[in-house]
């Protein structure tokens, strides 16, 4: 933008100033190549898969070993080394807790936020889900 107002400067101002003016222009300008390469090169632009590379996602469709996951609002589809299933939330939380000889309580709290509590057995119990 400066190299371009400079380049109407030579139209518009007196001899001495004209020369001075683009020769300033131009520093400007060099400066912020130099400045926006530096940049870029400490702050990689991520998109799409790569940007997502270890984020928290909700399973849509159990992933075994492909399925569909939300990340960030958007659903993509996935694939895992794993197996990932997909949750149901409280009931399942509070179904796998009862699986296990345990008990689960969810519910709000007086400040506005959700508490949830598991009370899980230490010996493992042989039950099937």
């Amino acid at each position: 933008m400066t190299l371009a107002l400079a380049i109407v400067g030579l139209f518009v101002l007196p001899d001495p100033w004209r020369i001075v003016v683009l020769l300033a222009a131009m520093v400007v300008e060099v400066g912020e190549v130099y400045f926006w390469i530096r940049f870029l090169r400490r702050y990689r632009v991520t998109t799409g898969v790569e940007g997502l590379v270890g984020a928290r996602v909700q399973v849509i469709e159990s992933c075994v070993p492909r399925g569909r996951v939300r990340v960030r609002g958007e659903i993509w589809n996935a694939r895992s080394r794993g197996g990932l299933e997909a949750g149901r939330g409280i009931v399942g939380m509070r179904e796998r807790a009862a699986a296990v000889g345990g008990t689960f309580e969810a519910g709000p709290t007086s400040d506005g936020g959700f508490v949830v509590h598991a009370v899980l057995p230490t010996t493992q119990v042989r039950r099937s889900l």
